[in-house]
């Protein structure tokens, strides 16, 4: 197939996704779901109009990196310690009873030791993208639930990254406790680094020219991309880059100013991430794989809401917050399929198996979103009752 020009992917990607959101409004489902439905279709392995969905992946992963750096934003690095403080043993518990949970499904489908520990680490995350998308964005200072689900999803987050270092440095075949040692000191260091940055360049050049709105729209996104990138370059993720630069950014008078003006920008790429999602799935391996990934959608879109529930309670939660962060958290996360991934470029385990995760985190994304929408208030809502900004 000949190459596709990027003008062209677009015009797919956002003409089909107008469609079938339309579509997915008037039959009352959530428009996550018809973005990957689109993917899926229109992706290599469906009519194969998209020939290329790593070059849309790369693009799409922008909207992760936007969404933290947002979501930074709405942190203070105090509240943000305090919140983190507060749910790392509900977060720890609930990753080691996910775990298990993942673990003992791939061993009874008769899957090799290394392949088990693997679909048990994708078990462990929640969806940070679904997490916070469909969190009604106006109250996500003041709203208890959400302060919870941010808190679970970034020490998860943390937990993933660790994971993911690992599967690098086994393929590469070094020293791993070497590896991650380094990178655990090089967090702290970047902090300061960026803290520094902040306080003694960024915000005089804030405080200068705050009156010219174009130059702060601009300095946000370089702000947030520059220090991604310096997170990747020392051998972090640039997700916790973006993320350390909106926190560094929380404590500017304009920073209210900067979230509304990104949003726009944090959809777009969005749009594409959930795309990408499904033009990536190879379905050619649907018939191997389809009993084992559905029983593990069930048990995750099962027992998550109720094992979150049943934490939350236990450290003095109301029974609705409870209740409510663990339907929003009850899914499979997109770190997962980045495990997967790493997973099958370091020889730990195979394609089969990695496709196995990947159509278990979809289905999850699909059931989970369509539940958040129609029962509890979200950006996306159907009903003008649930519909929040």
């Amino acid at each position: 197939m000949t190459e596709q020009s990027i003008e062209f992917l677009m015009f797919l990607i956002f003409t089909g996704a107008g469609i079938f959101a339309t579509i997915a409004l008037y039959a009352r489902q959530a428009m996550i779901v018809a973005y990957i439905v689109l993917g899926l279709m229109l992706g290599p392995w469906g009519a194969g109009f998209i020939n290329d969905a790593a070059l849309i992946s790369d693009i799409s992963n922008l909207g992760i990196i936007f969404l933290l750096y947002l979501l930074g934003l709405d942190l203070s690095p105090q509240q943000t310690w305090k919140m983190l403080r507060a749910a790392m043993k509900i977060t720890i518990a609930s990753c080691a009873a996910f775990f298990l949970l993942g673990f003992l499904i791939g061993f009874v489908f008769g899957y090799a030791l290394l392949q088990t520990l693997l679909i048990g680490a994708a078990m462990m995350f929640s969806s940070t993208i679904i997490g916070l998308k469909l969190l009604p964005t106006t109250t996500l200072h003041h709203q208890h639930t959400g302060q919870i689900i941010i808190s679970i999803l970034l020490i998860q987050d943390l937990i993933a990254i660790v994971i993911l270092l690992l599967l690098q440095g086994y393929g590469k075949g070094g020293n791993l406790v070497v590896d991650i040692a380094t990178q655990l000191l090089y967090l702290p260091a970047l902090i300061g680094v960026v803290y520094l940055l902040a306080r003694f360049i960024l915000f005089k050049l804030i405080m200068r020219f705050d009156q010219i709105h174009e130059y702060i729209f601009l300095l946000a996104i370089a702000w947030c991309l520059g220090i991604a990138e310096l997170a990747y370059y020392v051998g972090l993720s640039h997700e916790i880059g973006a993320f350390i630069a909106g926190v560094t950014l929380a404590a500017s008078p304009i920073a209210f100013f900067i979230t509304e003006r990104l949003k726009p920008l944090r959809d777009f790429f969005l749009i594409i991430f959930f795309f990408s999602l499904g033009a990536k799935f190879n379905v050619s391996m649907i018939d191997e794989i389809l009993f084992p990934s559905v029983m593990l959608a069930v048990f995750a879109l099962v027992l998550k809401p109720f094992i979150f529930s049943k934490l939350l309670r236990m450290e003095g939660e109301k029974k609705h917050v409870s209740f409510e962060t663990g339907i929003r958290l009850g899914q499979i996360s997109e770190f997962s399929l980045l495990i997967a991934v790493v997973a099958v470029s370091s020889n730990i385990i195979d394609a089969q198996t990695s496709s196995l995760i990947q159509l278990a985190t979809l289905i999850t994304f699909v059931v989970s979103s369509n539940i958040i929408v129609l029962k509890y208030p979200t950006p996306i809502s159907v009903s003008d009752r649930l519909r929040r900004d």
